[in-house]
């Protein structure tokens, strides 16, 4: 019999409860901690199946969900908040979120409309036809319901401590999969509850996102980045993610993904190099081929992620002409 991976998080009372999801990445792991306050990490999405799913579970484990006392959100995306309010409303549950994602949470509708505006000018200026944005948006919406907007009772601030009967967790402000991304460490047991922040099966995606303060927006990936450099720093037996099995060796996973993006911006380099100036659009086609329109958001978020590395380090440059930017490699073609 093959040994459970979340068998040692079970032995430190914490429990993975898989919820159904509509999306392709599949069930969203969230996390039962056995203590006072009884808490859980994250919620599912909004729908009848992943509430039942949900209680169901939870019943395995002898806890009614009218017996949870504190709901921890890990980030903004809908699998991961689309139950909280239900959840607070039936049991009475303090709702904790850190300070950049409380005001998400509590407007949103507002946020999640507001979003969808940030990227569709996003698309528009990086090459994609009109009327695939207007069908991402019309997707997005008919999205939307599969999250719901809460009230957070408790802002947390990152570097924060949350301080429970056995154990005591450590808040950590992780952007870049998301401009919200949260993490849980338990440093007595080593633990590190991470959401989306660290993936064993795929490289979590930095998802180019609305800035909260209305300024230019962040580069995304150069954020993941920096945030994985500070996890790959703490010392950890065991990554509880948000989809998926645990991590048992965080520092060679997240080697890999330093390599992994490397290489990709290389690439992208030497098909601006080769063939000119081209948009994010043109060149996700050129990597990927013809792309799904559901991906289309997708794919972008990860060419402009790795040219934003290129600028950086003053290989690229944009060139803006009638609201459309094309990346050319500063040095020209390759020889």
């Amino acid at each position: 019999m093959t040994e459970d991976p979340f068998a040692p998080a079970r032995e430190a009372g914490i429990h993975r409860l898989r919820i159904p999801t509509p999306f392709a990445v599949g069930r969203v792991n969230v996390y039962l901690i056995d203590d006072e306050p009884l808490t859980l990490v994250d919620s599912g999405p909004n729908s009848g199946i992943s509430l039942d799913e949900l209680e169901r579970q939870l019943s395995t484990l002898g806890r009614p969900l009218e017996d949870i006392e504190l709901v921890l959100i890990s980030h903004q995306h809908l699998d991961h908040i689309g139950l909280v309010d239900i959840i607070a409303s039936r049991s009475g549950a303090e709702v904790a979120a850190i300070d950049k994602l409380a005001p998400f949470v509590e407007n949103y509708r507002e946020s999640a409309g507001a979003d969808d505006e940030f990227a569709s000018a996003i698309m528009l200026r990086h090459g994609i036809a009109p009327e695939v944005v207007q069908a991402l948006r019309a997707v997005s919406q008919g999205f939307r319901a599969w999250g719901a907007g809460a009230d957070v009772t408790r802002v947390l601030h990152d570097g924060e401590e949350i301080a429970m009967r056995d154990r005591t967790l450590q808040v950590a402000f992780r952007p870049g999969h998301s401009p919200t991304d949260t993490v849980f460490y338990d440093p007595d047991r080593r633990i590190l509850i991470a959401a989306d922040h660290l993936l064993a099966h795929i490289s979590s995606n930095p998802l180019i996102s609305r800035p909260a303060d209305g300024g230019e927006r962040a580069p995304a990936l150069l954020n993941y980045l920096d945030s994985l450099g500070k996890t790959r720093e703490m010392d950890i037996d065991l990554v509880l993610p948000g989809h998926g099995d645990p991590i048992t060796d965080h520092r060679t996973l997240i080697d890999r993904r330093f390599d992994l993006h490397r290489k990709r911006a290389e690439k992208i380099y030497g098909l601006i190099s080769e063939q000119g100036p081209a948009t994010a659009h043109e060149l996700a086609q050129a990597l990927w081929g013809d792309i799904a329109v559901t991906q289309a958001y997708l794919t972008l978020s990860e060419v402009i992620g790795h040219t934003d590395i290129l600028a950086a380090e003053g290989r690229v440059r944009e060139l803006e002409e009638d609201g459309v930017v094309r990346f050319e490699a500063v040095n020209g073609r390759a020889a």
